[in-house]
C-alpha cells in the first residue's frame, strides 16, 4: 500500500492534508517533526513526503526544523506554507518576512507549465496565510507560481521531485488545490490509490481475527456511530467471543437506551449487557463544574464499571472502544494541545484492569467511519445517525448536573430534532443539538415575570468534525423550534442560536 508521510509542523490544518490525500483513495499518516528521522522515513517506505504549514519563521533558531539529510533521499516532497519555506532554508535559499506585503486570504496565483499545475489554468484563484516567504529560491530550484506579493508562491525541482507551494491547497478556498495534490500523489509520487474502506474493513477483520484468536473481548457500547462500527468489525472478526456492554450512565438523549438495546439484540444480533449505572454516574458527578473534571469523572467510571462487567464474565483480555482520530487529536496525544480530553482518550484513568485496549478505529475521520459501516453493512439510518459524545448530556449542561437540568434539555433537544426532521433538513448539518447554559434571564409569560434558563441551538456542517461552520438553518425552523421549546419545555424563557464555526470554538460546548 502506498503511504505519505505528512511531516507536522504546528500548522492549523495539519489534519485537513492528512484528509485530502486520504481522499485521493492514498493512505496518509501524521507524524510530528521531532518524532521521526530521515533514516526512518526510508526505512519505513514512503512513497512520498509533505511539509506541513505552521506559525513560525524558519530563520529563528528556535523554530521547527528538519535535517536536510530528507532532500537526498529521493523520495518525493510537497512543502506547504512554512514547509515551502523550510524546503527553501533546508536547500540553501533566502528566506525574508514579506513586512507589509503579507498575504492572508485569497489571492490570484499565475502558474507556468509544472506537472504540479497539470490541468490548472495559468491563473487561478488560491489562499495565502504568511509573514514570510522565499525570496530567493535554491539552486536547482525554479520559480512556479507567482502572486502580486509573492514573488516565489510556488517552487521545484522537477528532477528530484522535489516541490513547494506558498499558498494551501488543503483548504477549499484554493480554487484547484486537489487537482494540485492529484498531481503530485499520482503524477509525481506514482500512487496506485489503494487505500479504501473496503480494504481497511477486510484487513482490520482478517488483523483481529488472527490476533484475538480464542480470547473474551468486552467492547464499551455507546451506540453512537464509531462505537457501533468497531463493535460490527470486532463482531465479524471474532463472533461470540465479543461481549458488547452499553453502560446507560442516565446521560442519554430522549428514549436513547431504549433505542440503542434494541437496535443491537435484534437489527444486528450481538451480544449485549445493558447495564444500569445511573445513580453512580450522576453521584460522581454530584456538585462538578469544570469541563475536564466532568470528562475525566466519566472517563474513569466508565472503566470502572466495564471492568466489573468483565469480571463476571471471566478474564477478559481486551477493552474495544470507538476512538477516532479527531478524538486523539483534541485530546492532546503526542505533541498536540489539549483542546478537550474525550472520555476514551485522556479522560482514562493510569491503571486498567485489561491486557489491552482495541481501537481499530483510531487512525479514521468520522467520514471515514462511516464508509467502514456501509462496507459492513450496517443499516444506513444507524451509520448516519446523529454523532453523540460519550460523555452524553453532561458536556450539554453548563455548569452543575441535575436530573432537573437533564430532564428540561433532553425534552428541549428532542423538539429541536423532532423539527429539523419535519423540515426535511436532518441530513443537512454533520450535528445538531441543545445546549442548557448556566444562564438564567428574565422573561414574561402569562402576563408574568419568569426567570428561566437560556436554551442554546447549535448546528454545524462538517465532514471530518476537525472544521465545521454553522449551519444556515431556516428562520422559519428556528422560530418554530424556539417557540415549541419555551412553550412547552419548564424553566426556559430563552433560545439563542450559536453562529460560531470551528475554530475558534469546537462542535461540543464543553
Amino acid at each position: 500500500m502506498d503511504k505519505i508521510l505528512v511531516l507536522d509542523f504546528g500548522g492549523q490544518y495539519n489534519q485537513l492534508i492528512a484528509r485530502r490525500v486520504r481522499e485521493q483513495k492514498v493512505f496518509a499518516k501524521i507524524v510530528p517533526y521531532n518524532k521521526i528521522t530521515p533514516e526512518d522515513i526510508a526505512a519505513e517506505g514512503y512513497t512520498g513526503v509533505i511539509l506541513t504549514g505552521g506559525p513560525n519563521s524558519v530563520y529563528d533558531p528556535e523554530s521547527p526544523h528538519f535535517p536536510p539529510k530528507l532532500l537526498e533521499l529521493g523520495i518525493p516532497i510537497l512543502g506547504i506554507c512554512y514547509g515551502c519555506q523550510l524546503l527553501a532554508w533546508m536547500a540553501g535559499g533566502e528566506i525574508c518576512s514579506a513586512g507589509n506585503a503579507s498575504e492572508y486570504g485569497k489571492a490570484e496565483l499565475h502558474a507556468v507549465g509544472s506537472v504540479l499545475f497539470a490541468g490548472i489554468p495559468a491563473k487561478s484563484v488560491c489562499w495565502m496565510s504568511h509573514t514570510d516567504f522565499v525570496k530567493t529560491p535554491p539552486a536547482d530550484f525554479a520559480v512556479l507560481g507567482e502572486t502580486e506579493n509573492c514573488p516565489c508562491a510556488a517552487m521545484g525541482d522537477e528532477r528530484r521531485r522535489i516541490y513547494g507551494v506558498q499558498f494551501h491547497p488543503e483548504v477549499t478556498h484554493t480554487e484547484y488545490g486537489r487537482q494540485l495534490l492529484h498531481n503530485f500523489l499520482y503524477t509525481v509520487c506514482g500512487c496506485r490509490g489503494d487505500w479504501t474502506m473496503e480494504d481497511f474493513a477486510r484487513k482490520t477483520v482478517e488483523r483481529y481475527r488472527r490476533e484475538l484468536a480464542g480470547k473474551k473481548v468486552l467492547c464499551a457500547l455507546s451506540g453512537g456511530v464509531d462505537s457501533s462500527v468497531a463493535a460490527v468489525l470486532l463482531h465479524k472478526a471474532i463472533g461470540e467471543d465479543l461481549t458488547c456492554v452499553f453502560v446507560d450512565h442516565g446521560l442519554l438523549r430522549k428514549n436513547e437506551a431504549e433505542d440503542v438495546e434494541r437496535t443491537f439484540r435484534e437489527k444486528l444480533g450481538l451480544k449485549l449487557i445493558r447495564v444500569d449505572a445511573r445513580e453512580r454516574f450522576l453521584g460522581a458527578l454530584r456538585g462538578v463544574t469544570e469541563p475536564e473534571r466532568k470528562r475525566k469523572i466519566i472517563g474513569e467510571e466508565f472503566i470502572r464499571v466495564f471492568e466489573a462487567e468483565a469480571r463476571k464474565i471471566g478474564h477478559v483480555h481486551a477493552l474495544v472502544q470507538g476512538t477516532i482520530y479527531p478524538d486523539v487529536i483534541e485530546s492532546g496525544q503526542g505533541d498536540a494541545a489539549v483542546i478537550k480530553s474525550h472520555h476514551n482518550v485522556g479522560g482514562l484513568p493510569d491503571v486498567i484492569d485489561f491486557d489491552e485496549i482495541i481501537e481499530p478505529l483510531r487512525e479514521l475521520f468520522k467520514d471515514e467511519v462511516r464508509a467502514v459501516g456501509m462496507e459492513l453493512g450496517i443499516p444506513q439510518e444507524m451509520v448516519w445517525r446523529q454523532p453523540f459524545p460519550g460523555p452524553g448530556l453532561a458536556i450539554r449542561v453548563i455548569g452543575e448536573i441535575t436530573r432537573e437540568k437533564l430532564d428540561v434539555l433532553r425534552d428541549a433537544d428532542e423538539i429541536f430534532r423532532q423539527e429539523v426532521a419535519a423540515a426535511g433538513l436532518e441530513n443537512a448539518p454533520g450535528q445538531y443539538f441543545a445546549v442548557l447554559t448556566d444562564t438564567r434571564s428574565v422573561g414574561v409569560m402569562g402576563d408574568g415575570r419568569t426567570y428561566g434558563y437560556t436554551l442554546a441551538l447549535r448546528a454545524v456542517t462538517t465532514d471530518d468534525f476537525m472544521t465545521a461552520d454553522w449551519t444556515r438553518l431556516p428562520y422559519e425552523l428556528l422560530a418554530k423550534a424556539s417557540g415549541r421549546i419555551t412553550g412547552e419545555c419548564k424553566n426556559i424563557n430563552r433560545v439563542v442560536y450559536d453562529i460560531t464555526s470551528k475554530p475558534p470554538a469546537t462542535v461540543e460546548w464543553e
